[in-house]
C-alpha cells in the first residue's frame, strides 16, 4: 500500500483504540459508580451514538468544504478537550455532557479518514476500505485490552488515558496526515446515508434492500448488548474488568487473523450471499444459547469466539447485496443506508436491552435475541422477491467470495 494509506490505517488504529479505551467500560461507570440504572444507562449511550452520527454528517460536510486534514484536526481537537475534562470531572450531567462531545469530536474523523483513503489510493479499490476496517478491529483489540489494565489500577485513570491517546492521534495527524493530498470530495465512501445529496426513490432494490437490512438491525441490537447490558452482567458474575476486556481483545484478534479461513470456508462450501447471512444467524443463534447457560469466564470466551465467527460471516455479505442491488451511480448511497442502519442498531440496542434485563432479567433477553434471529431468517430468505427478477441477485451471488 502507498505511504498515504499506512499513515491513514496508523490513524484509524489510535482512533478507534481511544473510542474502545471508554465504551466497554461506560454501562459499568454509569452503573456502579453513578449509581444510574442500565435503561439509564442505555440513553447515555444512545446520545452518545447519535453525537456521532451527527459529527458524522457535520465531519463528512467539512471535509467538502476545507478538506480532510483540518476536518480531522477539528475533531481530535474536540474530544481531547471533552476527554481531559472528563478526566477531571465525570459527576452523571458532566458525564454526559462530555460524553456527547466525545462521540461528536469522533464521529467527525470518520468520514474524513475514509473519503482521504478513497482519493489517496484511487487505484486500490476496496483494498483501501478493507485496509481501514482490519485497522478498526486492531484498535478495538488494543484499547478494550489497555482499558481492563488501566481500570484495574484506578477507574478514573481511563479517562485521563483516553486523552493521552487521542492526544498521539492529533500529533499523527499534524505531522503526517497534511502532506496527504485528498481531493473536496467524500465520492463513495460516505459513511451515513444522509450525507449522500442524491434524490432517491422506493425502487424494487431499494426495497429489497430494507428487507433484508431489518434482519441487520437485529443483528446489530443484538451485538451491542455485548458492549453495553453483558459488560454489567460479567461484573454481576464476579468476572473482572480485565477478564471482560480479554473478550473483546479475542475478538479484534480473530477478525484479523481468522479472515483468511472464513473466505476458505465461502469459497468451498458457503458460495452465496443467503447462505453466508444463515450461516451466520445459527451461529448467532448458537452464541447466546451458550450465553444464557454462561456462568463462569470461560464460557464467556466460548460464546465471544462464536459471535466471532457468526459476524465474519454476516457483516461482508451485507454491504455486498447492497453493492449487487445498487443502480449504476448508487453504490455510495446504499452503502450509506447500510451503515445508518448499523448505527441505528448500535444506538437503540443498549436501551431495549437495558429495558428488558431490568424488568425480566438477563437470560430472558438472552432468549428474547434468539427469538428475534428467526426475524432475521424471514427477512433474508425474503429480500429479493420484490425485484422484477428475483434470480438477479442470487446468480450475481453465485461463488461471491469476498477478499478479507
Amino acid at each position: 500500500m502507498p505511504k498515504a494509506i499506512w499513515l491513514l490505517v496508523i490513524g484509524m488504529v489510535i482512533n478507534v483504540t481511544g473510542a474502545s479505551f471508554i465504551w466497554p467500560l461506560n454501562t459499568i461507570y454509569l452503573h456502579q459508580e453513578l449509581g444510574q440504572s442500565l435503561s439509564v444507562a442505555g440513553i447515555v449511550l444512545m446520545m452518545n451514538a447519535g453525537a456521532g452520527v451527527i459529527g458524522n454528517l457535520i465531519g463528512g460536510a467539512l471535509f467538502d468544504r476545507i478538506g480532510g486534514y483540518k476536518t480531522i484536526i477539528y475533531g481530535i481537537a474536540i474530544t481531547i478537550i471533552s476527554a481531559f475534562v472528563l478526566a477531571y470531572n465525570h459527576t452523571f450531567l458532566w458525564y454526559v455532557a462530555l460524553l456527547v462531545g466525545i462521540g461528536f469530536g469522533a464521529g467527525m474523523t470518520f468520514p474524513a479518514l475514509y473519503a482521504m483513503a478513497g482519493t489517496a489510493w484511487p487505484e486500490g479499490g476496496r483494498k483501501a476500505f478493507n485496509a481501514m476496517y482490519v485497522a478498526q478491529n486492531v484498535g478495538v483489540a488494543l484499547g478494550t485490552a489497555l482499558a481492563g489494565v488501566v481500570a484495574s489500577i484506578k477507574m478514573d485513570y481511563i479517562f485521563i488515558s483516553n486523552g493521552i491517546v487521542y492526544c498521539l492521534f492529533l500529533l499523527l495527524a499534524v505531522i503526517g496526515f497534511r502532506k496527504i493530498e485528498a481531493e473536496k470530495s467524500i465520492s463513495q465512501a460516505t459513511s451515513n446515508v444522509f450525507e449522500q445529496k442524491r434524490h432517491f426513490s422506493l425502487s424494487r432494490p431499494f426495497i429489497a434492500l430494507l428487507i433484508v437490512l431489518i434482519g441487520y438491525f437485529i443483528c446489530w441490537v443484538a451485538y451491542v448488548q455485548w458492549q453495553s447490558n453483558i459488560s454489567v452482567y460479567t461484573q454481576q458474575l464476579g468476572i473482572s474488568l480485565t477478564q471482560y476486556s480479554v473478550l473483546w481483545t479475542i475478538n479484534g484478534a480473530m477478525i484479523v487473523l481468522c479472515q483468511p479461513i472464513i473466505a476458505f470456508i465461502v469459497r468451498k462450501w458457503v458460495h452465496t450471499l443467503k447462505s453466508q447471512i444463515y450461516t451466520g444467524l445459527v451461529i448467532f443463534i448458537f452464541s447466546f444459547f451458550v450465553l444464557s447457560q454462561a456462568q463462569v469466564f470461560s464460557m464467556f470466551i466460548a460464546a465471544m469466539v462464536i459471535l466471532t465467527i457468526g459476524e465474519m460471516f454476516i457483516w461482508p455479505a451485507i454491504p455486498t447485496i447492497a453493492h449487487k442491488l445498487a443502480p449504476e451511480g448508487k453504490a455510495g448511497f446504499y452503502q450509506g443506508v447500510v451503515n445508518s442502519v448499523a448505527t441505528g442498531g448500535r444506538m437503540v440496542g443498549p436501551f431495549i436491552g437495558g429495558l428488558i434485563a431490568e424488568a425480566f432479567g438477563m437470560v430472558t433477553l438472552f432468549y428474547a435475541i434468539m427469538i428475534l434471529f428467526f426475524v432475521a431468517f424471514v427477512s433474508t430468505a425474503l429480500y429479493d422477491r420484490v425485484l422484477k427478477q428475483p434470480k438477479s441477485v442470487q446468480e450475481h451471488a453465485t461463488n461471491q467470495t469476498f477478499q478479507p
